[in-house]
């Protein structure tokens, strides 16, 4: 990889202004009087909602630093045992996450002998333990950085024997995995599949073609023997998740080739044509298959995708061509601690902070929701400061 693309502004901002959404739209569920477009789409309605994209395009920039990330540990001489092993950790960390996230909703406090902020506190808090960036250190301070390392897990492991969900008082298990679950297994497919086939262009298209093969597949019947419930029984879904991943290495292909002083331009022209190709795919589908993301339809996976094209290229455009990053700098903190800024909210929701109904209802409500996501990108940045920020 060229030199020049070891660090693609562009991307970071992408991932800044997509962590600043979703933080923005999770926090909906305080508010009332919201219009319907700006909402997730029920299962069964064909429309495709403003909070239906956020993801999609998150996975989309999962896809596009994956080719970085690879390179670089091959570029540090790394065999495929160490770079397998690194992904497979990566995703088990995440699977953890989500599995424990996707749970406390269901908690059945009496049960469980905990209320439910006490447990998502402590397993938030377990979380920063065991994934914390710990300063390169020997000693005593080695072994005190290992120690609050075992302390996370032994928490996780505690909250984990102690929780009970539901009427039943049921153990945990993986109702669905969660964002951060689907983000892991998501992860751990198209980088293995990346890792094996980076040499070899055509199969990296083919893959991408296969996992759309493969939901358009699924959601005509023609693999109901494989799932019967819903696209998230099994790691590969409906191969929906890694259609927009492999999206996003398909993009970083562009860029190895075309960004040179020459050929940069015609970036910009290249991905939002794909966008609008994608968008027209997403809608003749249509005539097939509703628009739902909770379905995981082909309809939903194409139109995002083209969305997802046509955001970044005009990104790439205003970041790369026109140098304009520093019109980001304040959401720096969501592309570059991603997953620390994500879990913040697990712990400012328990803030015991009553809002008057007029904050929470209509245009005043979404600027509410605006404001607390930067309050969150705030809080990231000054707990990176203080040495924590979590990374996988």
């Amino acid at each position: 990889m060229e030199t020049s693309l070891k660090r693609i502004a562009s991307i970071d901002v992408f991932r800044a202004i997509t962590m600043l959404l979703m933080i923005f739209v999770n926090d909906f569920w305080t508010l009332t009087g919201i219009p319907d477009w700006l909402q997730h789409s029920e299962a069964h309605v064909d429309f495709l909602g403003f909070s239906d994209i956020i993801f999609p395009c998150f996975l989309f920039i999962v896809g596009m630093s994956i080719p970085f990330a690879i390179k670089a540990r091959i570029g540090k001489g790394e065999n495929n045992f160490q770079i397998i092993q690194h992904i497979v950790l990566r995703s088990i960390a995440l699977l953890v996450m989500g599995l424990f996230t996707v749970n406390i909703p269901e908690i059945n406090a009496e049960a469980t002998g905990m209320s439910q902020m006490t447990f998502q506190i402590s397993a938030v808090v377990a979380f920063f333990l065991i994934w914390n960036v710990y300063p390169k250190s020997e000693g005593s301070k080695k072994y005190l950085f290992n120690g609050l390392q075992i302390l996370g897990v032994v928490i996780l492991v505690f909250l984990a024997y102690k929780f009970r969900g539901g009427e039943k008082a049921e153990i945990m298990k993986p109702q669905w995995w969660g964002i951060l679950g689907l983000i892991g297994w998501t992860y751990l497919t198209c980088a293995i599949l990346y890792l094996f086939l980076h040499r070899n262009n055509t199969l990296l298209i083919a893959s991408w073609i296969f996992f759309n093969l493969l939901c358009i597949a699924g959601h005509a019947n023609w693999l109901s023997a494989i799932w019967s419930s819903g696209p998230h029984d099994w790691i590969l879904a409906n191969g929906a998740f890694a259609v927009f991943t492999f999206s996003g290495i398909l993009t970083t292909l562009l860029l190895e080739r075309f960004y040179t002083p020459t050929n940069k331009v015609k970036l910009v022209y290249i991905y939002t044509s794909l966008g609008i190709v994608m968008v027209v795919m997403g809608m003749f589908l249509r005539n097939f298959f509703i628009i739902s993301k909770i379905y995981a339809t082909p309809t939903w996976v194409f139109i995002c995708c083209g969305i997802a094209f046509i955001t970044y290229a005009f990104i790439y455009w205003l970041v790369d061509l026109q140098h304009k990053a520093h019109w980001f700098s304040f959401i720096k903190p969501a592309g570059t601690s991603t997953l620390t800024c994500y879990l913040i909210p697990y712990v400012v929701y328990f803030i015991p902070l009553s809002l008057p109904v007029g904050l929470t209802f209509g245009f005043v409500g979404l600027i509410k929701s605006m404001i607390f996501s930067l309050v969150v990108i705030g809080i990231t940045a000054l707990l990176r400061k203080i040495g924590i920020k979590l990374k996988i």
